[in-house]
C-alpha cells in the first residue's frame, strides 16, 4: 500500500462487499426486509449502496443523522429513537415535509407535541410506538400501555405506523440456545402488542426490530416486518465474539514514530482515532507483537520477537474493536481494495 497520512480510517472493500450481499442474501430469503441503521457506518455512499441491495429504508438515531439522509435523497427513513423538547420536535416536523420520516414515541407528552407540530406543517406526521422488550432502556410497556399510546397518537392526528422493540439485551449473548430463547421471548412481546393494537382497529404496517447479533433470529420472526442490523457491514472484532457470520472490515491505520530496540513501538493513534471503550484493539497481520495501551495520541505496542522487522515510518493496521465509537473520531474513511485505495468515503453527521 503507499504510504497514506495517518491516523486515516481504512474499509476493506472486499470484506465490506461480502457482508453486503451475505445480509441481502438472508433477506431476499424470507419475508422480513432489512431497514439498516445508519449510526454504525454515518456514509450517504454505504447507504445508498444498502438501498441498492434490497432495503426498504435506512434507520437513524439522531436528527443530524436525519437530516443527512434525506438531503442525500433516501426517501424512507426511521427515527429509531424518541426525541423530545421544541426544537427537536420542530426540527422533526421541517424535515417530515420533504421524506417519508417515522419517529419513535412512548410516551403521551411526545405525542401531543408531535401532534402540534403536524398541525403546524400542515401534515400528519408518522409514529412507531416504541416497546421495551427487555432491554431496560427507551421504549413503553408492552401490552395495554402501548395500545393506548398508539390509540392517542391515531386520536390526535398523527400518522400510526406500527410499534418498534430493540432486544439489545439478546445481542451480546453468545450462539446457542439460550440466545434464541431470550430472542424469542423479546419477539413475542412486540408482536402479540402488534396483535393486541390491530384487535382494537389499528393499522399496524411496521413492526421493527433487531440488530446484527440477532438479525438471523428475528428476522426470522414470524410478525416481525424490518430488521435494523447496522454493524454487520463494517464488522468489528467485539461484535464478532458473537456473530462471526460477517467478516471485520474496519481498521485504522497508523505510522510507527518510535521504537525501543526489543520493547516496544509507538504508533501515532490513540484514543482520538480508534475507540478503547469496549476494550483494546488488536493489530492487524502483525505477528510478533501486541497492542498494550492507547494514550490519547499514541498506540504502545509490545515487541514480542526480536526478530520483528518493524522500523520507524512503517505503517501498521489496528483492527477497529467497536466501529460506531471508531467511525465517530473521523470525517472520512479510505475504501481499500488488494493494497490500493480506490474510494473515499466522507462521513456525515
Amino acid at each position: 500500500m503507499s504510504p497514506i497520512k495517518t491516523p486515516a480510517l481504512l474499509l476493506d472493500l472486499a470484506g465490506m462487499e461480502s457482508n453486503l450481499k451475505k445480509m441481502a442474501r438472508f433477506f431476499d430469503e424470507g419475508p422480513t426486509r432489512l431497514r439498516p441503521h445508519y449510526k454504525n457506518h454515518k456514509c450517504v455512499a454505504l447507504a445508498k449502496k444498502q438501498m441498492e441491495f434490497g432495503a426498504i429504508g435506512i434507520s437513524c438515531a439522531t436528527l443530524g443523522e436525519a437530516a443527512a439522509l434525506v438531503k442525500s435523497g433516501i426517501s424512507s427513513i426511521l427515527l429509531a429513537n424518541e426525541i423530545a423538547g421544541s426544537v427537536a420536535i420542530e426540527q422533526f416536523a421541517q424535515l417530515s415535509r420533504e421524506a417519508d420520516l417515522i419517529v419513535a414515541v412512548d410516551n403521551e407528552s411526545t405525542v401531543s407535541a408531535l401532534a402540534a407540530a403536524s398541525t403546524g406543517i400542515n401534515k400528519a406526521i408518522s409514529v412507531v410506538v416504541d416497546i421495551d422488550t427487555g432491554m431496560g432502556r427507551g421504549g413503553i410497556a408492552p401490552g395495554k400501555s402501548a395500545l393506548a399510546l398508539a390509540e392517542l397518537a391515531a386520536a390526535k392526528g398523527l400518522r400510526f405506523r406500527g410499534v418498534m422493540g430493540y432486544e439489545g439485551h439478546c445481542g451480546r449473548l453468545p450462539p446457542g440456545p439460550d440466545k434464541v430463547s431470550a430472542t424469542r421471548q423479546a419477539m413475542t412481546k412486540l408482536v402479540s402488542t402488534a396483535k393486541l393494537i390491530q384487535s382494537h382497529g389499528l393499522s399496524v404496517e411496521i413492526v421493527t426490530a433487531g440488530g446484527t447479533g440477532t438479525y438471523s433470529i428475528s428476522g426470522r420472526f414470524p410478525g416481525v416486518t424490518e430488521i435494523q442490523a447496522g454493524s454487520y457491514l463494517v464488522m468489528d472484532t467485539d461484535y464478532r465474539t458473537v456473530c462471526a457470520d460477517f467478516q471485520p472490515a474496519l481498521s485504522v491505520l497508523g505510522t510507527v514514530i518510535s521504537i525501543t530496540p526489543g520493547e516496544r513501538l509507538i504508533l501515532d493513534v490513540g484514543l482520538k482515532a480508534i475507540s478503547g471503550e469496549r476494550g483494546l484493539p488488536t493489530l492487524k497481520d502483525l505477528d510478533g507483537a501486541r497492542l498494550r495501551k492507547l494514550n490519547a495520541e499514541h498506540a504502545i505496542v509490545d515487541i514480542l520477537d526480536e526478530n520483528l522487522a518493524v522500523r520507524v515510518g512503517d505503517q501498521i493496521e489496528i483492527w477497529a474493536h467497536y466501529s460506531d465509537a471508531t467511525i465517530n473520531l473521523h470525517r472520512e474513511m479510505l475504501g481499500v481494495r488488494d493494497g490500493r485505495v480506490e474510494e473515499k468515503f466522507l462521513l456525515e453527521s
